[in-house]
């Protein structure tokens, strides 16, 4: 019987068609602030990867077959964990350390690596609850299931496969939940969080709204519509949704389309035109959020005004 070996003794046990973890999706030049997404494909088995030093903090979450991880820090003892269909990962800022992985099934494994501002982090203990960051430390974990992160961490996937339709401002919230959520239930103590009550005046939602139809053509962020209230983001965030029963990034979309189709009322625009005048990243942006709101694409809604 051949004997067991840790994936960090192995040196030819396992035919290796590929040791290097393929980037095939990311964020990278869509705008978002506060938070970056990779998609990987991950390969059959990866062998001694050193993992660079970290400003921010990881989390990681596994798509597809399993995979068995072992990891130690400088010198330190292996250790394993397992992840399976919704595992995650969660990595404090910290030292470089050294990993091997098996894939323990034969369907594909993917993992989304999810890279949250560790400032950002920081000002969300700081606003919402009072503490000095550097005395709760996130805790790390590894092979663990969390429904709220892993459903989080999809939705960012879906984002990604879209082309990142819904913009900085999805970003920048999905940030805001995935900072109160570590900070709530993966910290050394135990936080409470006050939530917000109550609804946005009527002269702080005039604001938001005015200021929203002043910079539609603009890449807009939480912080600038927050900052018209005088509340935090995360407050903000929170008591827009209780105001008008969508989110910001939701409200935001709305209104590009529906200036979209004002727009499209006048025969001789293009639909690169409307796109730049409202705020879309392209043509294909437009189209794309257009049709999902209103059922047409652009051109066949202003076709139809002129039948």
């Amino acid at each position: 019987m051949t004997e067991h070996l840790a994936l960090s003794q192995q040196t030819s046990v396992l035919k290796q068609t590929d040791d290097t973890p393929l980037l095939y999706l990311s964020s990278k030049g869509a705008g978002w602030e506060g938070l970056r997404a990779e998609a990987y494909r991950e390969p059959t088995q990866l062998k001694r990867w050193m993992t660079p030093e970290r400003s921010d903090i990881i989390l990681l979450l596994s798509n597809g077959g399993a995979m068995r991880v072992e990891q130690r820090y400088t010198q330190g003892p292996w250790k394993a964990f397992s992840l399976h269909q919704g595992g995650l990962v969660l990595r404090p800022v910290g030292i470089p350390h050294e990993l091997c992985k098996q894939r323990l099934s034969p369907q594909p494994t993917q993992t989304l690596h999810l890279t949250l501002n560790q400032n950002l982090f920081t000002r969300t203990v700081e606003e919402v609850a009072g503490y000095d960051p550097t005395r709760i430390p996130l805790v790390e974990r590894f092979g663990f299931e969390d429904p709220l992160l892993a459903q989080i961490g999809f939705a960012l996937w879906r984002e990604l496969e879209q082309r990142a339709p819904a913009g900085n401002l999805y970003a920048q919230t999905a940030a805001q939940m995935l900072a109160i959520h570590l900070l709530r239930h993966y910290t050394t103590k135990n936080v409470s969080i006050e939530e917000p009550k109550g609804q946005l005046t009527s002269q702080q939602m005039r604001q938001v709204v005015d200021f929203v139809q002043a910079h539609l053509d603009q890449h807009l962020s939480l912080e600038e519509l927050a900052r018209q209230t005088g509340f935090s983001p995360y407050y903000f965030a929170r008591l827009f949704r209780l105001t008008t029963g969508v989110s910001p990034h939701e409200f935001v979309l709305r209104q590009r389309v529906e200036r979209a189709q004002l727009l499209l009322k006048e025969r001789e625009v293009s639909l690169a035109q409307v796109a730049t005048a409202c705020g879309f990243a392209d043509q294909s942006h437009l189209t794309q959020i257009f049709k999902r709101h209103v059922g047409l694409t652009p051109r066949a809604y202003q076709r139809d005004l002129f039948i």
